[in-house]
């Protein structure tokens, strides 16, 4: 079988979330926070990067790490965690890397002569006179840093809104835009006044934002002769988007590109039905060898502080518009995935308990499955896996191309008896014979392989609960 590559697209063990990816030269760096498998908050490891060719997405490499939490001197002690990233070229060819350590509400900048060797600190994003952004009482909340640098011009944005407005330093600070800066050539100076460029959920009334504000993830990207500002919506689980024919606006609501539960697809219309257990999203667009693409990430571990990066390709219409694509487990591969073969279970893009779904930031409990893992973070054989497989259980995987497997085997391990019904959605496709084990053992029944390019949805309808390693079409 072709190499191939799934969502998410890096290693199982690795969990980088808040991508932003960038075409540098030949290649795709992706730049993100690193949380931790298991971990009890955000973004508790230093950054690393990866990068792939950009006409061959299917093979991923780690470029190491690139920056330490510590090398920030407001962090001396490594206290603090650092938040979402973003990298431009500046005018000097350097790569700048901007971030905001955890709620500290100043933007920092790194810099580096490639885009993912060491990057040494460089400074703290500020006015002329010489004090530091978001240092003085009622400016806005400075974090997730987005950077652009268009036609021989540097663009900052920024922003926090979350609802109800909260303060979260001793310096009350404002909650109610995503802004947009100028920068100086020096890459740390603020030119001129801010901007704002999208409303929060207290001020979006008559703006076209409403039911989609900001929240938080700013990113912007330049999609033909338009700017396309993204974010995360005060919903959490969608990144959004606005469009402008200037960097600096005014925006145009677009509409939403993705959901990490595919809420607005088909008939999916909140949380209460979607397609898996959401939370937090961040993330952007990229054009990659002629191909654009959304990066975004989605929850395991049952929190919201052990993420993972996912892709999908998208479609830029001539006027700029992105339809919403919904979540597949093929994503990067540039089509389905072949039809025979083994595949890890943790590459589901549906997951829910019979009840349905619910919010990753609540600690699941009873009847949810959950993806996780038996090793420690970074062991390369963690053996992830989906966890407590419980009676009406579903997975879900999109897509796979009719290759002529005559069976299916599904390698689990726990106390469940029963049966794993499979079917594309429709029709069933096997019902494979589930009983207790205490090792991964391998469970088999005949296939019926659809004659068309199909989805495939293992339901569990049996007692105890069982955890599923993978499964193999032969």
């Amino acid at each position: 079988m072709k190499k191939q590559v799934f969502n998410p697209f890096l290693p199982l063990w690795e969990y980088v979330p808040d991508g932003e990816p960038h075409v540098f030269g030949k290649r795709v760096y992706l730049f993100g926070s690193h949380d931790r498998a298991g971990g009890d908050k955000f973004c508790m490891n230093d950054y690393v990067c990866w990068s792939a060719p950009v006409n061959d997405l299917k093979n991923w490499r780690c470029e190491g790490t690139i920056y330490k939490k510590e090398q920030d001197p407001l962090n001396a002690d490594g206290s603090h965690m650092l938040f979402a990233p973003d990298v431009c070229r500046g005018a000097d060819g350097r790569y700048y890397l901007y971030y905001a350590l955890d709620f500290v509400s100043v933007i920092s900048v790194a810099v580096c002569d490639t885009p993912a060797g060491k990057y040494e600190f460089y400074g703290h994003v500020r006015f002329s006179d010489g004090h530091v952004l978001s240092s003085r009482a009622g400016e806005p909340y400075a974090f997730d840093p987005a950077i652009l640098r268009d036609e021989g011009k540097n663009y900052l944005y920024t922003g926090y809104c979350p609802y109800p407005p909260r303060h979260l330093m001793e310096v009350p600070k404002t909650y109610t835009y995503a802004w947009v800066y100028r920068l100086a050539d020096d890459m740390l100076t603020i030119v001129g006044e801010p901007k704002k460029i999208a409303p929060s959920f207290s001020n979006s009334a008559g703006t076209g934002f409403e039911g989609h504000e900001f929240f938080e993830a700013s990113s912007i990207r330049k999609v033909g002769d338009k700017y396309c500002f993204i974010w995360s919506s005060y919903y959490g689980h969608e990144l959004c988007y606005a469009l402008s024919q200037s960097p600096e606006g005014p925006f145009r609501f677009g509409g939403t590109i993705i959901s990490n539960g595919d809420i607005g697809m088909g008939d999916i219309k909140d949380e209460s039905d979607c397609n898996n257990y959401i939370g937090n999203n961040h993330g952007s667009i990229e054009n990659i060898n002629g191909k654009w693409y959304v990066f975004y990430h989605r929850h395991t571990n049952r929190s919201s502080f052990s993420r993972q990066a996912c892709a999908e390709e998208i479609k830029v219409l001539p006027d700029g518009a992105i339809p919403q694509v919904e979540m597949t487990s093929c994503g990067l591969n540039g089509g389905p995935l072949a039809g025979r073969g083994t595949y890890p279970a943790t590459i589901a893009c549906v997951l829910r308990s019979r009840s349905g779904t619910m919010r990753g930031e609540v600690p699941l409990r009873g009847i949810h499955p959950y993806i996780t893992q038996d090793g420690e973070d970074g062991e390369e054989e963690a053996f992830q896996h989906i966890a407590n497989f419980r009676r009406c259980a579903v997975c879900g995987f999109k897509y796979f191309s009719p290759q002529g497997a005559s069976t299916v085997s599904v390698r689990l391990r726990g106390s469940g008896t029963g049966q794993i019904v499979v079917s594309d959605g429709s029709a069933t496709l096997a019902t494979v014979p589930v009983s207790p084990a205490k090792e991964w053992t391998a469970f088999s029944a005949p296939f019926k392989t659809p004659g068309q390019v199909f989805a495939l949805y293992f339901l569990f309808l049996g007692d105890g609960a069982i955890d599923i390693l993978d499964f193999t079409l032969a």
